[in-house]
Formats: structure tokens, C-alpha cells, sequence
């Protein structure tokens, strides 16, 4: 047994051991879980960075006989820091629930670890079965989550996302069955080495079919206009751990899948489809900006904006770029910080005021101004200000759009300038002015436990906008190889987005 296998199963011997420990030992036990399992996970990074192109602390163990299913997990540079990530929020969103989850505390927190098991087996599976199997595993807590301790929608909004996802998740099944067909095997690598060996050959309809059921599902999970209609629901009614991994970690499923699955099985399809998956994701980045800026809910507004980030990070995977493709893996992780950290903040608001409405506020610099810094300090990590995280991805993922299509570029930018007047005037109604008598005596400080929830993220907004090289190299070795791969089927004639060569696109 691996670490690997620790850190993967750990969660889920969590969730198992919740279930039958005394309800008021089970806040501390989930943290103390999940933070062995964080610490657990740090021990990943060094063996993943030295060889991030191979698959790290790699098990092939036979699951099921017949059809032939695999226990089949690795860690690459794509990989790695997603699982870190997953880790690394669940004690916080714990820390967050501490005073919040009231009701079935011990089943709430339970949940959380089942989560975690979901989204880890998602980023480590290389047998396609087993990965269908932990995508739809992830679905299960997140929608109790919602549907049990959301707010007074939480039903409607639950049953939503479970509809959504699990409509895209159906057309991904009957891709994966086909090429079981096709190859024998559930067995990525080996499925990846057919196809390119020439074992498997699929006609360009074929192909397109499948790449189409794949980033459906993809799409759905990330999510990518016009297919985004669950998300500001499931936002809104989800408890504040529930927002934080949703947007954290749950959204990057989908993002990861379209690197993973999506480009390396059908690079031709992908090449064909990128014109308009670009043009989709350029209207998700100025649609989702100018929704977020006339929202009075201050989720809702959250929830929009990562719409619009999203979209620069389906823009850098579909430029076909080296700096496109490292920008949107960088961006995943960026997101998962800054919006995340935005969740927990509106949550501190919330538990403070019980309303999610901006005009309940106003002021509220005055009674908790440590609370308002660091709101700030978000505010500009996702806006993208140089020397924080999001600026880094952001510049890559425009450098590679540029590459390929400066039009492309200049409409995805607008999309900045749109995210700091939306989230600037939040700030400015939500902090700024005079605080009303009745908010004043309900807007206390940041707490002690408050504090240590949100400054692990604080550290890293400002680590990974200085110290890329942290997280960039063994980032930029995995996508070097994807690259390589998918770019070499454009010799055959398959254009890039620009409708040149992606040989003369990286030459620029």
C-alpha cells in the first residue's frame, strides 16, 4: 500500500468512523482527520515534482473480473497539486462549520470526508470505470449537503445540480463503454497507447461523438456557458463548507477532465471543436462579469464570478498553448483559493447578519476591520492584482490566447477590467459608509477560530503570486507532454483554433 492509497482512503475510513462515533466528539475527530490526511499528502509532493511527466506512487490491483476493471491510480504534475488542494480545504471548511452546523453535526462533517474521498479518487483514477465511479461518488455528499443543511431553496437547488450533472455524466458513461468496446480495457494508458499506436482508429465522426460526450459532462461540471444555470442556485442554498468546496474543488473536476480525458484520447475532435469552445468561453467570461455586477446577493455574485474565471481557464486549455495550458492549471488552483476564501468570508457575514443581501450591509468596516482588510486582500486576489495568485494565470492564460488569436485576447481582458468593477463595488456598498446602529452590534471581529481558517488561504494568495516556481514546473512538464501529443495530430491536417498550424502558432 502506497501513500497514495493512504491519502485516498483515509477520508473514506473517516466517513465510516463518523458514522459510529458519539455526535460530540465528531467535530474534533473530522478535523483531526482531515488534518492528518492534509499532512499525509505533503509527503506526495516530492516524488510527483522529481518525475511530474510519469505517474508517481502508481497501483494496478484487478477490482472486477469480468468486465475487466481495475484499482488503477498515479500522480502526475497535472494531478498533484488538485489533490493537495482537496486536502488542504477540507479541515478549513470543518474550521468554518465549527459554530455554523448545528443540526446532524455528525453526519454533516461525515459528508465532508466522503467528499474529499469523492474528489481525491477523481484526480488519482487512471481505469476510466473507476474514475466514472468516483465522479459520481463526489455527487452523493454535495448533494445532502445542500439539500440537508442548505437554506430556505435548498431542495429545488440540490436536485438541480444532482440533475445536471448527473444528465452529462450519463453520455460520458456511454463514451467510456464504447471505448471498452474499442480497446478491451477500461485501462486509461492503455487505451491512450491504442490510439496512438494506431490499434484503435476512429473515424473523425466517432471521435467527434465521443470528445462531444466527454466535455458535455465537462462542461457541465466546470461550468461553461450556456450550461451554467445550476451554479448560482446550489451556491446560494449551500452551507458555507458546502460553497467552499463547490467552487474549490468540485468545478475543477470538470476543468481537470477536459486536460485529462478530453484533449489526450481526441486531440483531432479537440482541435476541430476548440473555435467555438473558445467562443463559448470568451461569452462565459463577459457574461458572467456583467451578471455578477447587477447582483444584490452577495453569493450569487461570488457564484457568477467564477463563471467568468472559469471561462479564462476553458480559454487556456483550447489555445493549444504552452503558456494557455499552464496559465488554466494555475488558474484552477487560484480559484480554488481566492473564490473559495470569498465563500468563507460571505459565510463569516452571513452567520453574523443572516442575510446574503449587499444592501443589509454597508459600514462594516468600522465595527470589524480586520474583517474588512482581509475581505480586501480577497477582493484583490480575484480581481487579479499583481503580486497575488490569480494575476499569474490570468497573464498566461492571455499570453497563450494571444498566441493563437489576439482578437480572442483582447475580448477575454474585458473580462478583467469587469471583474474589478464588480467586485470593487461590492466592496465599496458592502464595507464603506456609515454602519447602521442594529449591524454594528452584529458585526463582531474576525475570531480566533476565524483567523486560523482564513490565513492559510492569505499566505498562499500571496505565495503563489510571487513563488510560482512552486507550483509551475511540475505543471509545465506534465502539460509539455499533453501538448506534444495533441499538437502532433494537427500534422495530419487538423487546424487550431486560429485556422493555422499549431506548429506556426507555437513558433509565435
Amino acid at each position: 500500500m502506497s501513500l497514495l492509497d493512504v491519502v485516498l482512503f483515509l477520508p473514506l475510513l473517516g466517513f465510516l468512523a463518523l458514522l459510529i462515533l458519539p455526535a460530540g466528539v465528531s467535530r474534533s475527530a473530522a478535523l483531526g482527520i482531515s488534518l492528518v490526511i492534509f499532512v499525509l499528502s505533503l509527503g506526495l509532493i516530492g516524488t510527483v515534482t522529481a518525475a511530474p511527466d510519469a505517474y508517481g506512487f502508481e497501483g494496478n490491483t484487478p477490482w472486477i473480473n469480468t468486465p475487466e476493471i481495475h484499482y488503477h491510480i498515479g500522480l502526475d504534475g497535472l494531478g498533484l497539486w488538485l489533490v493537495i488542494l482537496s486536502t488542504l480545504l477540507t479541515p478549513i471548511a470543518i474550521l468554518v462549520s465549527w459554530k455554523y452546523i448545528e443540526q446532524r453535526v455528525q453526519l454533516f462533517y461525515a459528508f465532508l470526508l466522503l467528499l474529499e474521498f469523492g474528489v481525491i479518487g477523481v484526480f488519482v483514477s487512471l481505469d476510466l470505470f473507476l474514475f466514472y465511479v468516483f465522479w459520481e461518488v463526489s455527487l452523493v455528499p454535495m448533494y445532502f449537503l445542500i439539500g440537508i443543511w442548505g437554506h430556505d431553496r435548498r431542495i429545488y437547488a440540490a436536485v438541480k445540480f444532482f440533475l445536471y450533472t448527473m444528465a452529462g455524466s450519463v453520455l460520458m458513461l456511454a463514451a467510456i463503454i464504447f471505448l471498452y468496446t474499442q480497446a478491451g480495457t477500461f485501462d486509461y494508458v492503455d487505451i491512450l497507447n491504442q490510439l496512438r499506436s494506431g490499434r484503435i482508429v476512429l473515424s473523425a465522426q466517432a471521435e467527434m461523438l465521443l470528445f462531444l460526450a466527454f466535455f458535455l459532462s465537462f462542461a457541465i461540471k466546470v461550468p461553461l456557458f450556456p450550461l451554467h444555470t445550476w451554479l448560482p442556485d446550489a451556491h446560494v442554498e449551500a452551507p458555507t463548507a458546502g460553497s467552499i468546496m463547490l467552487a474549490s474543488v468540485m468545478l475543477k473536476m470538470g476543468t481537470y477532465g477536459l486536460v485529462r480525458f478530453c484533449l489526450p484520447l481526441f486531440p483531432g475532435a479537440a482541435h476541430r471543436a476548440a473555435g467555438w469552445i473558445v467562443g463559448l468561453a470568451i461569452v462565459g467570461i463577459i457574461y458572467g462579469a456583467l451578471v455578477a455586477m447587477v447582483q444584490p446577493n452577495m453569493k450569487k455574485l461570488v457564484a457568477y464570478s467564477s463563471v467568468s474565471h472559469l471561462g479564462f481557464v476553458v480559454l487556456g486549455i483550447f489555445s493549444f498553448t504552452q503558456a494557455g495550458l499552464d496559465g488554466a492549471v494555475y488558474q484552477m488552483l487560484n480559484h480554488g483559493i481566492s473564490t473559495g476564501a470569498l465563500f468563507m468570508l460571505v459565510g463569516f457575514m452571513y452567520e453574523r447578519r443572516h442575510s446574503l443581501e449587499i444592501a443589509a450591509y454597508g459600514g462594516v468596516a468600522t465595527p470589524a476591520p480586520h474583517l474588512a482588510i482581509v475581505f480586501l486582500i480577497t477582493t484583490l486576489a480575484s480581481i487579479g492584482l499583481p503580486m497575488l495568485n490569480n494575476f499569474v494565470g490570468e497573464y498566461l492564460v492571455l499570453q497563450g490566447a494571444a498566441q493563437v488569436s489576439m482578437a480572442s485576447a483582447a475580448a477575454a481582458a474585458v473580462g478583467v477590467i469587469l471583474s474589478a468593477c464588480y467586485m470593487l463595488w461590492l466592496y465599496q456598498r458592502a464595507f464603506y459608509g456609515r454602519a447602521s446602529e442594529s449591524l454594528a452590534h452584529h458585526m463582531p471581529d474576525l475570531s480566533k477560530r476565524e483567523w486560523i481558517a482564513v490565513v492559510p488561504l492569505l499566505i498562499l494568495m500571496l505565495w503563489m503570486g510571487i513563488y510560482t516556481q512552486t507550483f509551475l514546473p511540475a505543471i509545465s512538464a506534465r502539460n509539455a507532454s499533453i501538448l506534444q501529443e495533441v499538437n502532433r495530430s494537427a500534422t495530419a491536417g487538423v487546424p487550431s483554433p486560429s485556422g493555422v498550424s499549431p506548429e506556426v502558432a507555437n513558433a509565435r
